[in-house]
């Protein structure tokens, strides 16, 4: 427990950052238009790829025997990678509402 609150407060400045990170996109996203949802998406899409990397990279770094930044960057690559695929499941099914429908004769 002392091992955690020690690296707490070691990367203070961090967590100030991704609670601030995390207000922002919410601030952000909730005033996005509906229209603009679809390029919005296939953009986070290329962004959660780069996150997927960055974990991969982040678990390479790690040493063998750090267990929680193992499985930390393991559920980062996993959680990421589901979100990309997710992503442009739901991009590829909006952008199909927009195609013509074949005429029936």
């Amino acid at each position: 427990m002392e091992d955690i609150l020690s690296y707490l407060g070691d990367n203070m400045e961090m967590i100030y950052f991704l609670v601030l990170a995390i207000l922002l996109g919410v601030e952000v996203i909730s005033n996005v238009p509906a229209i603009l949802h679809t390029p919005l998406m296939s953009g986070a899409n290329a962004i959660h790829g780069v996150v997927v990397v960055g974990a991969i990279i982040v678990m390479l770094q790690a040493a063998p025997d750090n267990y929680l930044a193992l499985s930390v960057g393991f559920l980062a690559v996993i959680v990421g990678t589901l979100n990309v695929i997710g992503g442009f499941v739901v991009t590829d099914r909006m952008l199909e509402m927009f195609k013509k429908k074949p005429k029936k004769s």
